[in-house]
């Protein structure tokens, strides 16, 4: 019990480092083109952005998720890449279809797969709407992005 826990424990802060690093670039990113958000026209801009920004919240999750499967893979729980992939989708995800389950000596990874998810969830739109809520506010006061 005490390795899965750690172990689910450790895939969290990963999933979660994952996440802050990915913010951290879509940040880098939005202060580079900084000039061509402010010039208008600004609603082709603001759903461009709210499309990028949603693909990498995306791929993000994505990177979660495979590094659940990977981890399952590499514990020899499942046999297949398929398996281990859909499980952890499904999992991350909380629906919990049920028609894959982790061997009981594991079990308790499941529920970790899907507060990772939960977490991970949360985060992403909290990003989304911060991101979205800057460059509105930049785009308004036409100020400089780091203020």
């Amino acid at each position: 019990m005490v390795v899965q826990l750690a172990l689910g424990t450790l895939l969290i802060v990963i999933s979660t480092l994952i996440a802050g690093g990915g913010y951290l670039v879509m940040e880098r990113m939005l202060t580079r083109n900084q000039r061509w958000l402010l010039r208008p026209p600004h609603a082709r801009k603001l759903l461009f952005l709210l499309c990028a920004a949603v693909v990498w919240v995306l791929l993000i999750a994505t990177a979660s998720v495979w590094l659940w499967a990977l981890t399952f893979l590499w514990l020899d729980v499942f046999i297949t890449l398929e398996a281990s992939v859909y499980f952890s989708i499904v999992a991350f995800t909380t629906l919990g279809f049920g028609d894959i389950l982790l061997p009981h000596e594991w079990r308790l990874l499941a529920g970790m797969t899907a507060i990772n998810g939960l977490l991970m969830i949360g985060l992403q739109t909290a990003i989304l709407v911060e991101v979205l809520r800057r460059v509105r506010a930049v785009q308004a006061e036409g100020r400089d992005w780091s203020s």
